[in-house]
C-alpha cells in the first residue's frame, strides 16, 4: 500500500524491520499501530500479542503530529490502533476526528470507568502518577499535598518543567476541577513564587537539579524514576534517582493526580477485528502486567500488581477524578499558565 509506505519513510523511528514491509500492511493477519510511545517500549508487548494470536503488528512511531497525519490520510489511512501518552494527546486525537467509538464488554470489564471516554473513543491502558521528587538529604517530611507547593516555606526550593507541557497542564486542569478557577490561579501564583528557577528541561533534569542542590523538590512522573534507576547506558542517572525519594501528594485525602498511556480505535481502521483483538489484549491481565512492567507504570485493571521496582516507591492512592473531567479543563489550564506568567519564573 503506497500510502503506508510513504508514511514509514516519514516516521522518526521505525521498529521491527521486515515487519514493516508494505506488502503486508493490509494483510488479513496484521494490525497497524500508530504510536506516540517509543517502539522499544512496546515491542515486548506486541511480540507477546503476536505469539498469542498470530497477528503481526506494523508500527509507525511519530513524536508529534500523529493525529494530524491520520487526518490527512483520511479514509485511506492504514491506521488501526492509536497508542499515545497523556490525556491531552489522546483527547486531541478524538477532537481531530480520527477515532471511532468502541463498546467492548471485555475492555470495559477490565478498564475502570474513570480511565475511559464515556463514548468509548479512548481507553487508559496504564497510569503514571504526577508526584514530588524530594531530596533525601534536605527534605525530612514524607507526606505532602499539591496545595502545599504554594506554601512560602518552599520559596526558592521548587523545580519543574514548563507550565505548558502536557504533564503540567494535566495537573493544573485537575486542580481546576477540584478547586475552581479562582483558587487554582492563586495556587499557581504561589507555586511560581516558590520556584528556584525558570521552568526548564524534562522530568529527569528536575531530579538532576535536586542532586546538584539547585532545588529541594520537583514535580515529576513516576516512570522516569524507573528509567533512571535502570539506565545502564547513562549511569549518572542512577545517582540522580538515588538522591531523591518519591512523595505521593494528597495520599491522605483525595489521592494523587494520575495520567494515562492510552489507546483508541482509528476511525477508518481497515483491520478492525484485529485492532479490537489488540485492544482487548492490552486490557487483559497479561497485557496489563506486561505493559506496566515494561514502562514502569501502574496497571489500570484493579488487582494487577505493579512491578517490584514500582512497588518499592510506596503505595499509590490515585485520585478518582475521571480523566474526561481533566480533559475539559485543559484549555483553561493552558490559558492560566500564560496569565500568571508561570514560565517566566520567580520574581517576574
Amino acid at each position: 500500500m503506497k500510502c503506508f509506505g510513504k508514511l514509514l519513510k516519514l516516521a522518526i523511528a521505525v521498529p521491527f524491520g521486515a515487519a514493516l514491509l508494505v506488502s503486508s500492511a493490509m494483510a488479513e493477519s496484521v494490525v497497524n499501530v500508530y504510536s506516540y510511545r517509543q517502539p522499544e517500549l512496546i515491542k515486548p508487548l506486541l511480540d507477546a500479542f503476536t505469539a498469542d494470536t498470530g497477528i503481526k503488528t506494523n508500527v509507525l512511531f511519530l513524536d508529534k503530529g500523529l493525529e494530524e497525519k491520520i487526518a490527512e490520510e483520511g479514509q485511506n489511512s492504514p491506521a488501526d490502533v492509536i497508542l499515545t501518552v497523556d490525556i491531552g494527546r489522546i483527547q486531541a486525537a478524538e477532537d481531530k476526528g480520527v477515532t471511532q467509538p468502541l463498546i467492548d464488554e471485555l475492555i470495559n470489564k477490565d478498564i475502570p470507568e474513570q480511565y475511559r471516554d464515556p463514548q468509548g473513543n479512548w481507553f487508559g491502558v496504564t497510569t503514571r502518577a504526577r508526584v514530588i521528587y524530594a531530596s533525601k538529604e534536605r527534605v525530612k517530611q514524607d507526606a505532602i499535598t499539591y496545595e502545599e507547593l504554594a506554601d512560602p516555606k518552599w520559596k526558592g526550593r521548587i523545580c519543574t518543567r514548563s507550565g505548558q507541557h502536557v504533564y503540567t497542564i494535566g495537573l493544573i486542569a485537575s486542580m481546576i476541577a477540584h478547586h475552581g478557577l479562582e483558587k487554582t490561579e492563586a495556587w499557581l501564583r504561589g507555586v511560581k513564587a516558590n520556584l528556584a528557577r525558570k521552568p526548564d528541561g524534562g522530568d529527569r533534569e528536575q531530579a538532576k537539579a535536586i542532586f546538584a542542590g539547585e532545588c529541594d523538590i520537583a514535580l515529576g512522573n513516576t516512570y522516569y524514576v524507573g528509567q533512571m534507576e535502570t539506565n545502564e547506558k547513562q549511569p549518572e542517572e542512577k545517582e540522580w534517582a538515588a538522591s531523591i525519594k518519591i512523595l505521593f501528594p494528597n495520599a491522605n485525602d483525595r489521592g494523587t493526580h494520575v495520567n494515562i498511556s492510552g489507546m483508541a480505535l482509528a476511525k477508518y481502521a481497515p483491520n478492525k477485528d484485529n485492532a479490537v483483538k489488540l485492544m482487548e489484549f492490552l486490557a487483559s491481565d497479561k497485557g496489563q502486567k506486561l505493559y506496566s512492567e515494561q514502562v514502569f507504570e501502574y496497571p489500570v485493571e484493579p488487582g494487577i500488581q505493579p512491578s517490584a521496582i514500582v512497588s518499592a516507591w510506596g503505595t499509590l492512592k490515585p485520585d478518582t477524578l475521571p480523566l474526561a473531567e481533566i480533559a475539559k479543563n485543559r484549555k483553561a489550564a493552558s490559558e492560566m499558565v500564560d496569565k500568571v506568567g508561570f514560565d517566566d519564573g520567580p520574581g517576574s
